[in-house]
């Protein structure tokens, strides 16, 4: 779906640009599971470069909220996470604004709730990215409650994902299902939000692809060295027969 459209390009304001406010994430979960969602991003699209993934990182998309992040008091400051499709994703950025790509907004934003935040989430910023950002798909999820809900634009307005029978929410923007993952990620122990392919198939993190790959290469030479002790025995049993093995093709 075009993002450009509708959208005009906001006026360029003539302050510098914060990267952050020095505040800390609401908490250790919040911190682990944007960096679980950026891996997962990344290793689905392993190869490509034509996407941006920002976590906990100030988007600027006007002038009148970039003076209010300068002066201490912010209309909004950013997402927890977020995907731009289309753009150079080698590109270094300490912050997105808008003016600076091309009027590009996210495609696809999940906030992770908070009890400090969710009511913000649920209100202002669903308004904000529908109505100004015009983002195809947002989501939040809650890992308190393990609330996980979905919203797709449909002309102009927000309306929500259906789950499927496992309660996974399909995002077109990602091709793939976002779904509850309980288990243990960098030591820690949460019921995670992550994907899932079209077919069901988790999405692995680099450490779980390695396993996989450790696993699969030592199955392959448990099944050669099984190979080569049954023609072991098998050529002992030809030498007992008086059978040269060599002579047998």
């Amino acid at each position: 779906m075009a993002k450009t459209l509708t959208k005009r390009m906001p006026e360029l304001p003539d302050i510098p640009l914060l990267e952050g406010d020095g505040e800390p994430l609401e908490s250790d979960w919040h911190g682990v599971q944007i960096s679980l969602l950026d891996e997962l991003v990344r290793q689905y699209w392993k190869g490509r470069s034509d996407f941006f993934c920002g976590g906990n990182m100030f988007i600027y998309y006007s002038r009148r909220q970039a003076e209010s992040v300068w002066e201490g008091q912010p209309l909004y400051k950013g997402s927890d996470f977020f995907v731009v499709k289309g753009v150079d994703g080698t590109k270094p950025r300490k912050y997105w604004a808008v003016w600076d790509e091309e009027g590009r907004y996210p495609d696809v934003i999940i906030e992770l709730l908070s009890p400090t935040t969710a009511k913000e989430d649920k209100t202002h910023n669903k308004e904000l990215y529908e109505r100004v950002f015009k983002t195809t798909e947002y989501f939040w999820y809650d890992v308190d409650t393990r609330e996980l809900k979905g919203f797709r634009l449909h002309d102009g307005r927000y309306t929500p994902i259906e789950p499927n029978e496992r309660d996974w929410l399909w995002s077109v923007e990602l091709n793939a299902y976002l779904g509850l993952w309980e288990g243990e990620y960098r030591g820690r122990r949460y019921p995670w939000l992550r994907l899932y392919t079209a077919d069901g198939v988790l999405v692995p993190t680099k450490e779980e692809q390695a396993e996989a790959e450790r696993q699969r290469a030592e199955a392959e030479h448990q099944r050669a060295e099984a190979e080569r002790q049954r023609a072991e025995r098998f050529a002992q049993r030809l030498r007992e027969l008086g059978i040269d093995p060599e002579t047998v093709a």
